[in-house]
């Protein structure tokens, strides 16, 4: 760093404040404040870094030539998914969620709240209604946060230690698993081959008295729809075992909500709801329950309750705080923070635009333009759609092992045509071969996956 500059978006940055700040600590240098920092972790030399922009419209230009490098949504058409949806999002959600009161303001507390813990209870009341479940918690910070606290909790409200879920689960989400849960013992139940749907016979071979849960998403990763959980959690509970399920939220205006298949706990990713897609940004974990008070001690996340004081006057606040790292670090359970809040009001305005009808006709449409995409691209030669005996919800896994060519060039070639193809399976699940996970949304138009089927054609078979 050049020690004549003092650089306006670096706080304390001028020299006179940096010696001070140092001499108040007693250090000779910076260095000195990272000596505890093992060397072999440290990097040698400088950081490859572009010249500082010391002026506000040079730092302006700079980053938005960065920008303009994105190839994005808008300009592309996209068959992308596996975990964050290209959805519609309202004009209202953004118009809310860019408020003062909510964007800024840290929390909801006495000394800083401005309708969020209104707002947030809201988004708890609706998550509720969408899910069945009578008790919901702040949001995590995503889904795959709250699927490893779904789990923890089992292992607390059973004292054991093995969770059993399907193989067909995402290497990404299955990574956050091993982490946040690496002192339980998680064992993979096969899946049908022909209707991606979890292998009940291999599961009545694998629970045993130290499954602490069952866990299922549905949809799952694959888009295929576990037509059998109720029989799941049936099997689950015979064993005394929890029964978790993971969901989209954007499926639960068609499809079941989990409590009425006997779901203990539910969890999933909020994206779909209003939130715009990010490069690590944009995602909130759902985390709910049922009304029971094992349940509810065993939730580690806020809870947004109305009261009424001794004046007769009524108010929103959190609650039961002592269950939360935020009232004792040093005896909480796992960690929760206040960074989702600002997601969690946003899924509360898109819930309350939409209504029930409204996510029955988000779900509906999903569910037609799916099985178009899906019905159209088995038809080219080359392709063969898999799970064909089971049914999807906004995603489908195609093969292309008889066309002799990769996912790998299909997706560079569709490239070349403003085309986002499919998530390339073939590293993640070696059994399917070249496979790709495709993706529509109530966004993907007819002509979108004609001009996908066109160009796939051509790419396959000439």
């Amino acid at each position: 760093m050049n020690k004549k500059i003092t650089y306006p978006y670096i706080p304390n940055s001028v020299e006179e404040v940096k010696k001070e700040m140092l001499e108040e600590v007693g250090a000779k240098d910076a260095a000195e404040l990272f000596k505890s920092i093992p060397e072999h972790l440290r990097i040698k030399g400088s950081l490859n870094l572009p010249k500082a922009k010391v002026s506000e419209i040079e730092l302006k230009e700079f980053i938005q030539s960065k920008l303009n490098e994105n190839q994005s949504c808008e300009e592309y058409t996209n068959f992308l998914g596996a975990g964050c949806y290209d959805h519609y999002v309202p004009a209202v959600c953004d118009e809310i969620n860019g408020r003062s009161e909510f964007l800024t303001a840290y929390c909801g507390e006495t000394y800083s709240d401005h309708g969020k813990c209104q707002a947030i209870f809201e988004y708890t009341s609706l998550i509720g209604e969408l899910v069945d479940m009578d008790v919901v918690g702040l949001a995590t910070y995503d889904g795959g946060q709250s699927a490893g606290t779904a789990i923890r909790m089992a292992y607390r409200l059973t004292g054991r230690k093995e969770v059993l879920l399907s193989e067909n689960i995402s290497s990404q989400l299955m990574m956050q698993l091993n982490e946040y849960c690496d002192f339980m013992d998680i064992v993979k139940i096969k899946y049908d081959k022909t209707t991606g749907n979890m292998d009940l016979n291999d599961l009545k071979e694998k629970i045993s008295d130290k499954t602490a849960c069952v866990f299922i998403e549905n949809p799952s990763y694959l888009g295929t729809l576990e037509e059998k959980a109720e029989e799941i959690g049936t099997i689950a509970k015979e064993n005394g075992a929890e029964f978790i399920v993971s969901v989209d939220p954007s499926s639960l205006g068609v499809i079941e909500a989990p409590s009425n298949y006997g779901a203990d706990i539910v969890c999933g990713e909020l994206q779909p709801l209003g939130i715009h897609m990010g490069y690590g940004s944009g995602l909130g974990g759902i985390l709910a329950c049922r009304d029971e008070e094992e349940y509810i001690m065993n939730l580690p996340n806020h809870f947004y309750s109305l009261y009424e004081n001794n004046k007769g006057e009524f108010g929103f606040l959190r609650s039961i705080n002592s269950r939360t790292s935020y009232h004792s670090r040093e005896k909480g359970v796992e960690y929760l923070g206040t960074n989702v809040g600002l997601w969690a009001i946003t899924a509360a305005v898109y819930l309350s635009l939409m209504g029930p009808e409204g996510m029955y006709e988000l779900g509906r449409n999903i569910l037609y333009i799916g099985n178009y995409a899906k019905r159209k691209l088995s038809q080219i030669n080359g392709v063969d759609v898999k799970f064909k005996e089971g049914n999807i919800f906004k995603e489908f896994v195609i093969n292309i092992d008889n066309s002799g060519k990769t996912i790998e060039e299909v997706n560079k070639k569709l490239l070349d045509k403003k085309i986002f193809g499919g998530k390339d399976l073939s590293n993640e699940f070696e059994s399917l071969g070249q496979s790709a996970l495709y993706c529509v949304t109530e966004k993907t138009k007819k002509e979108d996956i004609d001009k996908l089927v066109e160009e796939l054609d051509l790419i396959l078979n000439s």
